[in-house]
């Protein structure tokens, strides 16, 4: 979906969902900033950038089915709490983790556009203040609502230039030029054969998901009530460099990394748990033909192939929980599982699924689809790429950028962004649930921790090899750094 300057432009199927009582989900992103922020350039900031993107200039119509354009004053969706460090105390993270607990308990005002920002010049260990973004899920999907961050942002090493925003197309297989026609057939025949195949499977066991079958109750799971239950949220900063190390020793992508960690962080902490229990996590898909963050012109542009909006599905991912002693047992295990799903075209079919019941049967049943397939399942995953470089609004530079997500049926959700050489790790939970957060972090800190060191360990062999690969990444950011 393209997005449009007119009035009465229709709400698009997934924004309709979004919209629904059961899957009315919002967007809360905590950016942490290098200096105390300052109000009034963020007002002007603002004023001279929203009214350029439609969504966040429109508000809902009263039967809620299409999107009006209107008048923003700025200073209705911006709540500033500067506060004196005496009444807040020593501890800021406890302070702007109880705010936006607060702000998860109170919905967006429909009277206007589904957005506000609230800045709290509250010194936390990351940041000397935080700026909180809420929007609505149905103005747009995580890919979406960065690529307008970047646009509205600018390189902290170079005012005048835009942050470097990659783009990465996805990988097609090429087939060897000296292999023969005869074999080169039958490897596509046996291809199409197993993606119909796994395809097919998935499909089963989705409908099961969404049917019957349940994940085993574990204290990551909440209650029927969880939607309105409030949220906790915290956040860790790794580096992206370990991460990187890990991929390239081990053969896989960094997806696959951050799974397997959170995979061994998860049977660290259900470690009473007996080991034949059934974990099943949605993992996020990014539908758009390309990976990375697209320039918001392209998005918005009419008829663009880039699709702002909600364009994105979700694959069913075994989560393995086990006793292992050694920590890269967990990165096989989701290599192998995400080099099947890749072979599937399951998140394509259950994207056309929704909108096919949507369009048949309306709204109410495509948010009672998505609702089962939440409830049934433990803990929705996503992994997104974030500027490569260091970005700043208005002279503010940016330390972190922390995205999650509350209002559906999960009691655990897992955010991954990469930012400026960090790897950001964001956790939210239903804190009837998960009464602290910050374990689950200490838990997917620790497992990476083990991680390289296995890998130190077992490379100690081949210390060469593993040195290149480490040298290398050194002699990459040091080349960043330069430029």
């Amino acid at each position: 979906m393209s997005v449009g300057d007119e009035d009465g432009e229709p709400l698009s199927p997934m924004a309709r969902v979004f919209q629904s009582p059961g899957t009315s989900c919002c967007i809360i992103t905590m950016i942490g900033c290098k200096i105390k922020i300052n109000a009034d350039v963020i007002l002007s900031g603002l004023n001279h950038n929203v009214s350029k993107h439609p969504r966040f200039s429109s508000k809902l119509s009263d039967d809620g089915l299409s999107w009006v354009k209107t008048k923003v004053n700025i200073e209705d969706h911006v709540f500033i709490v500067d506060m004196d460090s005496n009444e807040i105390g020593e501890d800021g993270e406890s302070y702007v983790e109880g705010y936006v607990t607060r702000l998860t308990m109170l919905p967006l005002d429909k009277s206007k556009p589904l957005w506000d920002i609230h800045i709290l010049n509250v010194k936390t260990s990351d940041a000397e203040a935080v700026c909180v973004i809420r929007s609505h899920h149905s103005l747009g999907d995580g890919s979406s609502l960065m690529s307008l961050l970047v646009a509205c942002t600018q390189k902290t090493s170079n005012g005048n230039t835009a942050s470097t925003t990659p783009v990465l197309t996805r990988r097609k297989i090429v087939p060897n030029e000296k292999t023969s026609w005869f074999l080169r057939s039958v490897l596509e025949v046996f291809s199409s054969v197993r993606l119909i195949w796994n395809t097919f499977v998935d499909i089963l066991m989705a409908l099961a998901i969404a049917l019957f079958l349940k994940d085993t109750k574990t204290h990551l799971k909440g209650d029927m009530s969880i939607q309105s239950n409030p949220k906790k949220f915290c956040h860790r900063i790794v580096s992206l460099d370990d991460i990187r190390l890990i991929k390239e020793v081990m053969n896989m992508t960094i997806n696959d990394v951050l799974l397997g960690v959170t995979q061994a962080a998860i049977s660290r902490y259900l470690n009473n748990m007996p080991g034949n229990i059934r974990l099943t996590a949605c993992v996020l898909v990014n539908l758009r033909p390309d990976t990375g963050i697209q320039p918001l012109a392209d998005m918005t542009a009419k008829d663009s192939k880039c699709r702002w909006g909600n364009y994105f599905s979700s694959i069913y991912f075994p989560l393995y929980t086990g006793s292992e002693t050694n920590p890269l047992v967990y990165l096989s295990k989701a290599k192998s599982n995400m080099d099947r799903s890749k072979n599937s075209l399951l998140a394509a079919l259950i994207y056309s699924s929704t909108k096919l019941v949507f369009n048949i049967f309306g709204a109410k049943a495509g948010a009672i689809l998505v609702e089962r397939l939440f409830l049934n399942t433990t803990t929705v995953i996503s992994n997104m790429i974030g500027p490569m470089d260091e970005i700043s609004f208005h002279g503010h530079p940016i330390a972190y950028i922390a995205p999650s997500v509350y209002g559906h049926s999960h009691g655990l959700t897992l955010h991954f962004l990469s930012y400026a050489e960090k790897m950001v790790i964001s956790i939210g939970v239903d804190s009837t649930a998960i009464p602290s957060p910050h374990k689950l972090c200490d838990a997917i800190e620790d497992s990476l921790k083990d991680t390289k060191a296995a890998l130190l360990e077992r490379g100690s062999v081949k210390a060469p090899s593993l040195k290149d690969v480490y040298m290398s990444l050194q002699k990459k950011l040091g080349r960043k750094k330069e430029q």
